[in-house]
């Protein structure tokens, strides 16, 4: 079983836009769609941790069983925040769009 990940996502996040911004102090903070990938990335990376664990629990290959379902939990756990957010995100953009001008 080939478990890829979430492919796309950096071609949806255009790379030109990840990049690091100065502030007025002269620090150099990430922009919001590096941050932006970088979470997705984690939560794609858990995910394919987690995919893993069960493969190995299915295939009799894991060592360690508790590991493998904390490691499903985390992927478990990451995706339905990052749902959460996107949810709240969306929630917001609506609340903005629908602001009288």
């Amino acid at each position: 079983m080939d478990i890829s990940g979430v492919n796309g996502v950096s071609n949806v996040l255009n790379q030109n836009n990840v990049q690091k911004v100065d502030n007025k102090n002269g620090n150099v903070e990430e922009s919001f769609a590096s941050m932006l990938n970088n979470a997705i990335n984690e939560v794609n990376e858990t995910q394919v941790d987690g995919y893993k664990a069960m493969e190995n629990i299915a295939t009799g290959k894991v060592e360690n069983l508790q590991e493998a379902v904390q490691k499903i939990e985390e992927a478990e756990l990451s995706l339905k925040l990052a749902l959460e957010v996107k949810n709240k995100a969306m929630g917001a953009y609506k609340q903005i769009m629908a602001m009288q001008v």
